[in-house]
Formats: structure tokens, sequence, C-alpha cells
């Protein structure tokens, strides 16, 4: 682990009590504090970590069950009042393991990274090891996810063990972070927004008899809608609002030949079938070199997007202002 004294493990825990103690004991000594938060669980869990005897632990409790990410939330701010650089997000049930904490904190620390994740499949062993249903799934969610983050070199966006530097923590809007589920793909997609650096560090789970609270079916309906707007709102901000680039051309340009090129056609097929006559080639050709051409377009507006992924940490600009933007 890198020689640091001001990291900060955060905690989420709700009815974690059989769990918490073997994960708070496993935690490296290098961590200065560690924040548990007691989400509501009402199950014990703070004579839990009572019997630790950590004096490095700190207990903040809900009075209610908020979620995932407001539990999250509520550990970064106390964190943040401790001290800490570097933030570390840590399950409570025992799938991630403490020792790796060094793995997820060293391009933070090194200045490489702004938020670092951890990935279970960088490795094709974890794959096939991986029932095809879930795999299947995960590639999906991950492609939607780079759509709506810009973060194409990032796979396994539910994966909750993370790394935050603390000068980002403040550039985050809470209200567009999610409470439950979908909290950490919308760490990603606010992250996007301040144009933060993210990196994935190959971390195995280690799976038990753990329940997830994340079901398949649910991430296959509750997902896609908020990942297809946070794509477009990502669109629109980056290239239309912040900035206007090449890409911003090859989007308007493609997007109205598609359009154009798909209703000229439509319209001349529909014709042609009431009345009985074929269209002319010239017709055909009217409809399909725009479709052709915005097809084209697109593919290299996606080309420069791709391209674009953010490079230069926020913990590395002297005065980060409001929505920082790659030099």
């Amino acid at each position: 682990m890198p020689v640091l004294d001001d990291i900060a493990v955060v905690i989420p825990a709700y009815r974690a009590a059989a769990s918490i103690g073997h994960v708070l004991r496993a935690i490296p000594a290098e961590v200065r504090w560690i924040v548990v938060v007691d989400d509501g669980g009402r199950d014990g869990l703070a004579t839990a970590v009572q019997a630790v005897g950590d004096p490095r632990i700190e207990l903040v409790t809900h009075d209610s069950n908020r979620g995932v990410g407001a539990a999250v939330l509520s550990g970064y701010n106390r964190a943040l009042e401790l001290g800490a650089a570097i933030i570390v997000k840590l399950d409570a049930d025992g799938q991630m393991d403490p020792a790796a904490i060094g793995d997820v904190v060293e391009p933070v620390a090194a200045g490489e990274a702004d938020y670092a994740k951890g990935n279970r499949f960088l490795h094709e062993r974890e794959l096939r090891k991986m029932p095809a249903a879930r795999r299947y799934g995960n590639v999906g969610l991950s492609f939607f996810t780079k759509l709506a983050t810009g973060y194409w070199p990032v796979f396994d966006p539910t994966n909750g063990y993370t790394a935050i530097h603390a000068s980002v923590v403040g550039l985050l809007d809470d209200a567009n972070i999610a409470q439950r589920y979908f909290f950490e793909t919308s760490m990603l997609i606010e992250l996007s927004r301040v144009r933060a650096v993210v990196v994935d560090v190959y971390i195995p789970a280690r799976y038990g008899g753990e329940i997830s609270s994340l079901r398949p079916a649910r991430a296959a309906t509750e997902f896609p809608a908020p990942l297809l707007k946070a794509f477009f709102r990502r669109l629109w901000t980056q290239y239309f609002v912040r900035d206007f680039t090449p890409a911003s051309l090859y989007i308007v340009a493609g997007v109205v030949g598609l359009v154009f090129g798909t209703i000229w056609g439509a319209w001349h097929w529909v014709a042609s079938i009431q009345s009985g006559v074929p269209a002319t080639t010239g017709t055909v050709m009217i409809a399909v070199l725009p479709i052709i051409l915005g097809f084209q377009l697109l593919l290299q507006a996606a080309t420069l997007d791709i391209q674009g992924v953010p490079t230069r940490p926020i913990q590395t600009r002297t005065k980060p202002r409001g929505h920082p933007a790659d030099a």
C-alpha cells in the first residue's frame, strides 16, 4: 500500500452485523480512518463495530434505511471532515478483500487518476466462471455505461470497490447521484460531468454465501432508461454547451443525413407501393447517399469521442472551477 496517513475507508452497512467485524479487522494499518455508516439496519451493527475495539473507527448512523448511495455520501462527508485526501469505499459483506485497498488507492495516490474502481473481469478466466446470462448482462450494461459516461476503457460499472480523491468529492452534485441500486453507475455519470479521470484496477471478487441486492432483471429494466438519458445529456453538454468541436459538426451533419435519407426513402417507398410504379434510380440514390454519409459521419464522431476520454486528473489542476475541462 502507498505510504500515506490520510486514507479513509468508508463502509456502507445495512444489516451487516454478522460480517462487519471480519471486514474491519482485515483493514490494513496504513488506513488512518474507518467510517462505518449504519444505514438503519437495526441489527446490532453498532455493538459489532464497538466489539472490534479499533480507535480508527467512526460510526455514522442513519435513522432509517436510505440506500447505499446515501450511506456512501454520508461517509464521504465525514471522511472529508476528518481530513482524508483519498477515500476508499468498501462493502460490509466481505466480498471485497481489504488487502487490495493498496491496489485501488495506487492510481489515485500516484496522481494518475481521480477515481479508481475495481474490475472483476479483466482476465478471461473470471468471465468464464460467470453464468452466461450474467456475463452478457455485464457486457451490455458496460456498453450502455460507456455511452452514457464517455469512459470507454471502463468495464464492470457496478463494481463498488473504489477510491476517490478528496478534491473531486466537492465537485460532485449529490442530487445527481442515485441513493440506491444505480449508485455506482450514477457516480461514473457524475464524474464524467466534471471530466474526472477514471481507471479500472483488477480486483477479483470473493464470493461466499452472500446474496446480492441487485438482481439482473432489475438492472435490465431500470438501468437502460437513465443511461440513455445520461448519454444524450452528455452529448449536448460536452459537444454543444461547453465546447464546439469537429465531433459536434459530425453529429449534426450525421443526424441530418440519416433523418433526411430515412424520411425521403420511406415516403417514396410507400408512394411506390401505392402507385405500383417503381422508384427511379435517382430517387433511391437521394435516400441512400445521405444515409451512408450520415452513418459514416456518426462513426467519425464516435471515434473522436473515444479518443476524448479525460486524461488529466482534476487533482493535478491548480485551479479547478465548476466544471473542469481537460487541457
